[in-house]
């Protein structure tokens, strides 16, 4: 099976101008790997003190709902093309707001504080977030999982994520 990465390599430039190139290069990654998502990072090492990145995803694209905690780090993301629904869980896993994003909508992004639990969800094909959040970025640590929610493999993660879009959807 053909191996897809969960992020392309940033470019090694000091400038790198966001274009549409980028992101429609990004997007035909995410439209192939099995995770339905992938991120371009602007930042060149994941010990950077600051993480900026592109993160295309795809409807159908599940990612465990989670938080930050140790360390706590803030995290602000804005739609830059397509929709999604930036969901919003108190400690029990219950659903306590949902921004929907979009550049013709009221919410075009939403900036999080550490510790608040949360996915998304793409709710158009080729949807391309910006993402800002401190680093440096360790895999192990960098997310606390909602013990709630079933992992991203789990065989019940995807009737989990259609409760989700069916919650969201009864929200339009």
């Amino acid at each position: 099976m053909e191996q897809f990465p969960r992020a392309l390599k940033p470019l090694p430039d000091k400038v790198t101008g966001i274009s549409a190139e980028i992101i429609s290069q990004a997007a035909a990654v995410s439209r192939k790997s099995p995770r339905r998502r992938v991120i371009f990072p602007f930042h060149k090492s994941n010990k950077d003190t600051l993480h900026r990145m592109l993160n295309v995803i795809q409807p159908g694209s599940y990612t465990q709902p989670h938080r930050h905690m140790n360390p706590p780090k803030a995290e602000a993301i804005i739609v830059i093309r397509g929709s999604g629904a930036g969901i919003i869980f108190d400690e029990k896993g219950e659903i306590s707001d949902v921004f929907f994003l979009s550049t013709n909508s009221n919410f075009i992004g939403v900036d999080l504080e550490p510790g608040v639990f949360h996915t998304f969800l793409a709710l158009e094909e080729d949807t391309v977030l910006f993402e800002a959040k401190q680093g440096p970025y360790d895999r192990t640590t960098d997310k606390d999982f909602a013990v709630w929610a079933p992992s991203e493999t789990s065989g019940s993660a995807s009737a989990y994520m259609n409760q989700l879009y069916d919650h969201i959807q009864a929200r339009v």
